[in-house]
């Protein structure tokens, strides 16, 4: 297949790369600085603006549906973020304080963002490029990116640890994989089956935080999970029931 692609879709293969490579560097980011399920369902809600930057770059449909299911992926991530101002000072199930909560938040709904973006990207390349051409290209432009930033912040030094250098090695297998799937499954699949099968990402967040971290989840990020769940649900369902309508 070549590493560069065809010459008229490199520019898209750029940008699935450096958009692809940020949205995880943001996830990293939000799961260091609040619970892993918060900043997983707050990532998770990337089906929602995934819709809406269809709408706008590719043309696709929004109706009313779509504006009540975004209304209610931000009622989930105001439930997990829980502002002062409207739950009180004194929160519960906040790591640390709630300034690293907040940046933990900002960074995980970047990520989502960013992580919609990389997906209307993929839909726009299509089948005409090779689905671990795309993956090499995230994989490049992420390194490329992580090396300069690392050296700006001068923090290119391995963990002491030898545990954990096993656990980047893991990451990273596991990272690359996961990219490898979810491409290959946006190619021989319509987006609605494989948003609506990723929905179990919450429930192991959830899950492997308490069994990991000992850690159970507060009410509130429950119900936030819960309108994220049901807002991304909504849009997989009704976009899979339109296209098997109209095929």
């Amino acid at each position: 297949t070549g590493f560069l692609g065809p010459r008229d879709k490199r520019i898209y293969l750029v940008l699935r790369g450096f958009l692809g490579s940020n949205a995880m560097i943001l996830l990293y980011y939000a799961v260091q600085q609040m619970p892993l399920a918060d900043a997983t369902v707050i990532m998770f809600s990337n089906p929602v603006f995934t819709s809406i930057l269809a709408w706008i770059f590719l043309k696709e449909k929004c109706t009313i549906w779509d504006c009540v299911f975004t209304v209610f992926t931000f009622t989930g991530v105001i439930l997990i973020a829980r502002p002062p101002f409207l739950f009180g000072e004194h929160l519960s199930g906040i790591e640390d304080n709630y300034t690293n909560h907040v940046k933990g938040t900002v960074a995980a709904f970047g990520g989502a963002i960013a992580a919609a973006c990389t997906i209307v990207v993929l839909r726009k390349m299509g089948k005409s490029v090779h689905y671990y051409l795309s993956v090499w290209y995230y994989a490049v432009i992420g390194l490329i990116e992580c090396v300069i930033i690392v050296f700006i912040l001068s923090e290119w030094k391995l963990p002491s640890c030898g545990q954990d250098r096993w656990m980047l090695m893991l990451i990273a297998v596991l990272g690359i994989t996961g990219q490898t799937f979810l491409t290959k499954a946006l190619q021989i699949e319509k987006a609605g089956p494989v948003a609506l099968t990723r929905t179990v990402d919450v429930v192991l967040a959830f899950f492997f935080q308490f069994i990991f971290f000992n850690r159970a989840p507060t009410w509130w990020s429950l119900g936030g999970a819960l309108c994220v769940v049901l807002s991304t649900s909504g849009v997989a369902l009704r976009k899979w029931y339109n296209s098997s309508r109209r095929s």
